[in-house]
């Protein structure tokens, strides 16, 4: 590749780990709920590629579906990913709870 055509190269987006995670939890569903085949519709629906998906299911300990032998439909897949939901989730309500005992707190002391 020319350094003259800088038009040409190509730089990666980034993902935020909510977004990583919501990627994962809808792979992790569709598969709870199907079988198989979340991979391809969570690349289909996001728009991002297979490779990336599997890179982050593997992350996650996930299986990417290819080969693997996990029992009761994805059971485990699915624990995992709701794991992760929750605790994304509480730590966005702890973050909001944490703002309004701030806003309590100075209200309390302007009494």
């Amino acid at each position: 590749m020319s350094t003259s055509n800088k038009k040409d190269i190509v730089r990666g987006k980034r993902y935020t780990p909510e977004e990583k995670g919501k990627v994962v939890s809808f792979v992790s569903d569709y598969n709870a709920a199907n079988g198989r085949g979340g991979q391809s519709a969570a690349a289909a629906k996001f728009g991002i590629s297979q490779l990336t998906i599997a890179t982050w299911l593997k992350n996650a300990g996930l299986s990417s579906g290819r080969g693997s032998s996990a029992g009761g439909k994805g059971s485990m897949q699915n624990k995992l990913s709701t794991m992760l939901s929750l605790g994304q989730e509480i730590e966005s309500l702890e973050r909001e709870l944490n703002a309004k005992r701030t806003k309590f707190d100075a209200l309390k002391a302007s009494l």
